[in-house]
């Protein structure tokens, strides 16, 4: 999946999540007044951005935040309209989590936040622009909109490092989402480093047996076991150390 995004993260939550301006759109108002890529409810001083270039004399430029608008993108007629005492600026500043809440009584958009958490971006603020996202976020982010699609099937994913920078508790979250895929009868592929993800796959291709120009071929494929036992792999007592946490866990599991 690729790691290039746009726009914010509000904008990613899927087909099937209410566009922000849906709760406008309750109270009487136009949703078109919510968008601030269009003129008509957003900030013209800084065209919706919520900040401004300012170039500096000898020095590199720099941004800041409108003066109009203060970083809310909006005009102060649309900021007027309020759900529940809070406006579309508001929700924007919310975290996945904290609109998940919010936005209960929208199913759509509860859905959509929900993915999100369960892949592991619930600490995102909706209005981030997506551009701030890492290279891991941003696949996340587009994973999560492949999991509200009807699942079809026989589709191919190829994730470039998707647990980076991820808690291990996070991890275990992402990848339960990715096993879904494969369940539901789709193909993942992974490039990937985390030791505990690796264990936990169907088949490995360990590349080496070192790093640039020193690898680029296959020392080892196989099950998971298999190449934690191939003799040739830097890779291999590695995951073979996890493959033996995992099964002691199981095994202390199984005594209880």
């Amino acid at each position: 999946m690729s790691q290039v995004l746009t726009g914010v993260v509000a904008e990613h939550l899927g087909a099937d999540a209410d566009d922000p301006g849906q709760l406008g759109a309750r109270e009487g108002e136009d949703t078109g007044r919510f968008s601030f890529n269009v003129p008509g409810g957003r900030c013209e001083n800084c065209q919706g951005q919520g900040s401004i270039f300012i170039e500096m004399l000898f020095l590199p430029g720099a941004t800041a935040p409108c003066p109009v608008c203060h970083g809310a993108r909006y005009n102060p007629e649309t900021l007027r309209v309020t759900v529940a005492g809070r406006s579309i600026a508001d929700v924007l500043d919310m975290t996945v989590e904290q609109a998940r809440d919010f936005l209960r009584d929208v199913p759509g958009a509860v859905r959509s936040l929900e993915v999100l958490s369960e892949v592991g971006l619930g600490y995102l603020r909706l209005g981030q622009p997506a551009t701030t996202l890492s290279g891991g976020e941003a696949q996340r982010v587009k994973l999560a909109s492949e999991l509200q699609r009807v699942r079809r099937g026989h589709t191919l994913y190829v994730l470039d490092e998707p647990t980076s920078g991820l808690h291990p508790a996070d991890v275990d979250l992402l990848v339960a989402q990715l096993r879904g895929l494969v369940a539901a009868g789709n193909t993942v592929v992974l490039v990937e480093h985390d030791m505990d993800v690796v264990a936990g796959t169907d088949w490995v291709i360990d590349l080496g047996p070192g790093g640039g120009e020193a690898g680029g071929r296959v020392v080892a494929a196989g099950p998971p076991h298999v190449v934690a036992g191939a003799r040739d792999s830097v890779t291999a007592p590695y995951l073979a150390l996890r493959l033996a946490r995992r099964e002691g866990g199981r095994r202390g599991v199984a005594a209880r």
